[in-house]
């Protein structure tokens, strides 16, 4: 290959490449906007007044109040308490308990992540005593979708200790119909519950630094190009 043609082959590269990575950056920088307005939009959700449980049982798309405050006002059902294994809070392994509510005047049951608590881990089949009033009671929390699934191995699990929560086979399992969404209850530690719940984030820096990268590399492919392609070999032996 002579000079001329290697040239044009090195500049043609170098080109795409700027023409690539400047693609990718602006397009992290899209995503980056678009992560803001979502946080936005959460962020507006939370400001938003508490929405009451009997409101939340009539929504025909519940999804839509995501991130808002409720108030809810029901009997806890007790017996079908589970506990998800591998959680954590504040750095720490543990378990989150799940228990279901039926809201008061409603046949609608709703699942309330109640808060997290440390497990056994000597007897890793033994699960924590949790207070649970019977009665009516009243619990503040943010509407959050189901609670997120980890990686498993094998079917889904039952029993009281599990490691993801199946919205539509523990339905099958009560018999009874459960919304959509489910409810991250908040305030002090009680029933021995912790709530100190991990912020919800979009993770925008994560694409700003993505973009940092992919600009840099643009410039950085340009910077190389015109030194060893243009002023090395151009103008540099004019000077000499």
């Amino acid at each position: 290959m002579n000079a001329r043609c290697k040239f044009w082959l090195i500049t043609f590269f170098a080109v795409l490449t700027v023409a690539v990575t400047l693609a990718l950056g602006r397009w992290q920088l899209s995503r980056a906007a678009e992560k803001e307005a979502l946080q936005a939009s959460m962020d507006a959700q939370a400001k938003r007044p508490n929405l009451a449980g009997l409101t939340l049982a009539t929504l025909v798309d519940p999804i839509t109040e995501l991130h808002r405050g409720v108030a809810l006002r029901g009997r806890w059902l007790a017996p079908h308490t589970v506990f998800l294994d591998n959680r954590q809070m504040n750095n720490k392994p543990g378990l989150y308990v799940v228990t279901p509510m039926t809201l008061e005047g409603t046949s609608t049951v709703v699942v309330v992540q109640r808060g997290w608590v440390a497990r056994n881990f000597i007897d890793r089949t033994q699960v924590p005593p949790i207070e649970t009033p019977t009665g009516v009671v009243e619990i503040e929390g943010r509407i959050v979708p189901p609670p997120s699934k980890l990686y498993e191995f094998g079917k889904p699990e039952a029993g009281r200790i599990r490691q993801n929560l199946d919205m539509a086979r523990f339905s099958a399992e009560l018999g009874l119909p459960l919304l959509g969404v489910s409810v991250q209850q908040v305030g002090a530690v009680s029933d021995g519950l912790l709530r100190e719940w991990p912020l919800v984030g979009t993770g925008v820096e994560k694409h700003y630094g993505y973009a940092f990268q992919w600009f840099a590399l643009s410039a950085l492919t340009a910077i190389l190009y015109v030194w060893f392609q243009i002023v090395r070999r151009f103008i540099l032996p004019r000077r000499l």
